[in-house]
This record gives structure tokens, sequence and C-alpha cells, in this order.
């Protein structure tokens, strides 16, 4: 059921069944866990985080999530370079940032974070949640991060969109196994 002028809240993450809510909208949304014509047409997720990584990220940097009233709906993941090697999956993506460069200087000269995942609840999407999640990022990062990079597989057109329509650019493109890879950065 959509909701007419949605009024949600977009806050950072708490306690620990809201960890276990981030969870399970993560699992509803994982691409191994929906069809392939659901994940062209609402886009999903690619990696699986379990309770103790996300209470560690939280402990370490505030996670950023949606709700309405207390029903967790969505959620941006703040992951720091520090992370890299607790995601095996991520490796590739944060040996990248020591190669490629952006205005004449490598990705990981700069003070930067991860957009780790962004997801909104299916029965949430296209009512302004995902531009929600993102100035909330904005209004909590931009004061000691130069910008947010994150990596979309070109096949997530949905994700590409939303990205693009934040502000979000591609800045580099890459194959890995199957998929092509977009680098996307969100400069303040």
């Amino acid at each position: 059921m959509k909701k007419e002028n949605a009024n949600f809240t977009y806050a950072t993450l708490g306690s620990e069944d809201e960890i276990l809510q981030l969870l399970a909208l993560q699992q509803a949304n994982l691409a191994a866990n929906i069809s392939s014509k659901t994940a062209v047409s609402q886009g999903f997720l690619t990696v699986q985080h379990d309770f103790a990584l996300l209470a560690e990220m939280n402990a370490t940097i505030p996670q950023v999530v949606a709700k309405d009233g207390a029903k967790m709906i969505g959620y941006a993941l703040t992951m720091l370079p520090s992370f890299a090697e607790k995601i095996p999956v991520l490796q590739p993506m944060f040996a990248l940032f020591d190669e490629i460069e952006y205005r004449h200087r490598r990705i990981s000269g700069y003070r930067y974070y991860v957009m780790g995942q962004v997801c909104v609840a299916k029965d949430y999407r296209g009512m302004g949640a995902f531009d929600g999640l993102y100035q909330k990022h904005k209004e909590l990062f931009a004061p000691t991060f130069d910008f947010c990079i994150t990596e979309i597989a070109s096949r997530n057109a949905r994700s590409k969109r939303a990205h693009q329509r934040v502000g979000f650019k591609t800045i580099f493109t890459h194959q890995e196994a199957a998929d092509l890879w977009e680098i996307v950065l969100w400069e303040w």
C-alpha cells in the first residue's frame, strides 16, 4: 500500500531491534532471494551482512535509516575503508580505489566513505525515501568527508537512475566476472 505525501523520519540506527529490521529488509531484497524479473524492474542487493558486522559498523560510524513510525522502510549503510578486509566480496572495489584517480588524485588519497548498500522497502519505493536517506547522509557526513563513493552493477538500472538523480556521477567502469560495474561518486 503506497502512502500519499509520506512523512518519513531519517535517523541513525539505534537498537538491536533496528539492526534485526534492517537485516530482514536486506534479506527480502538480495538478488539471490528475488526473481530475475524483480531484480530487473526493482533493483537488487548484492552483499549480505550479519548482525555482528552491522553492529560493529554502526559503532564506528552512524548508519542511516528511514522509518515510517516505528517501521524501518529503508537504510543507507556507511562503510569506512577500514572495513575493506571484513567483507571479502568488496575487497576488489577497495583495491581499485588505490589505482583509479579522480581530479588527478587517487581515490584513496581523499577523505571518503563508501555507500555500503542502500535499500528501500518495496511498498515505499517512489515516495522520496531514497533521496531522503542520501540527504541525511549529506547532512551528517559532508563536514567530515570529501565525497561518498560506491559501485553499482550496470545491469541494476533502477539503482543507477536513482543514484544519478541524487547527484552521483560515474567516474570509472570495470568488468568483474560476468558483471560490468560502475564506480559512482557524489561530491558535495
